[in-house]
């Protein structure tokens, strides 16, 4: 019996030791606490990615060329040559930079001549090439000179009265740079390039080191 007892004593303290390292082991381990979700700053609404240049839209252009009747070089059919004066803009971006070039056609000619007759041209505006591009405008312009000597038709008039018969009008003329109105006659899809906020990233939360506690005797 005295035997029996000394085994089960000695079984007891071997658990307790165990049961001793076990505790220590568990109360050196690290509780990760769960990261709350990072804040993430709102982002300003994008450009659409497919934006149009509509029809209508105003084009302000300016002649890279003097035009004049002087001479009685200008013909009908001949093609003439401006640029935008101003950028084009869609949702805010530039689609068309100014210095953009662009062509128009000369519809009317007259040269000045007798009897008092001023020079004249006409032209419309046929497109402007942008990336390769032709965009058809509309629209268009002209310049008249002015009439020979007061009352020039009415001694025209007077076919016996040769002295009407030489009097000319002045040269229809624009010079480098005058100022030309024209509009877009299409809608043309444009890149528009989409302005996003960067979203500032909060830092990831660290796992909090816990200690255990140590279980009740």
């Amino acid at each position: 019996m005295i035997y029996l007892y000394a085994a089960a004593a000695a079984l007891l303290l071997v658990g307790g030791a165990a049961g001793a390292q076990t505790g220590g082991a568990a109360g050196a381990q690290t509780v990760a606490v769960p990261a709350q979700p990072a804040a993430v700053a709102p982002i300003a609404a994008p450009m659409t990615g497919q934006a149009v240049l509509r029809t209508g839209t105003e084009v302000p252009l300016k002649l890279t060329e003097e035009l004049t009747t002087k001479g009685k070089k200008l013909k009908i059919g001949q093609r003439i040559h401006l640029e935008t004066a101003e950028p084009l803009l869609v949702q805010g971006t530039t689609v068309v930079p100014a210095g953009t070039p662009a062509v128009g056609e000369l519809t009317e000619v007259r040269n000045k001549g007798m009897w008092g007759k001023s020079g004249h041209f006409a032209a419309r505006l046929l497109y402007l090439t942008v990336n390769g591009r032709q965009v058809r405008l509309s629209g268009g312009f002209d310049d008249k000179g002015t009439a020979g000597g007061i009352g020039a038709t009415a001694v025209s008039a007077l076919v016996f009265l040769p002295a009407g018969f030489f009097m000319t009008g002045t040269s229809a003329h624009l010079a480098i740079g005058t100022p030309v109105k024209g509009f877009v006659d299409e809608d043309v899809p444009v890149a528009a390039t989409p302005i996003v906020a960067a979203a500032a990233a909060a830092p990831v939360a660290a796992a909090v080191p816990v200690a255990a506690v140590a279980p009740a005797k």
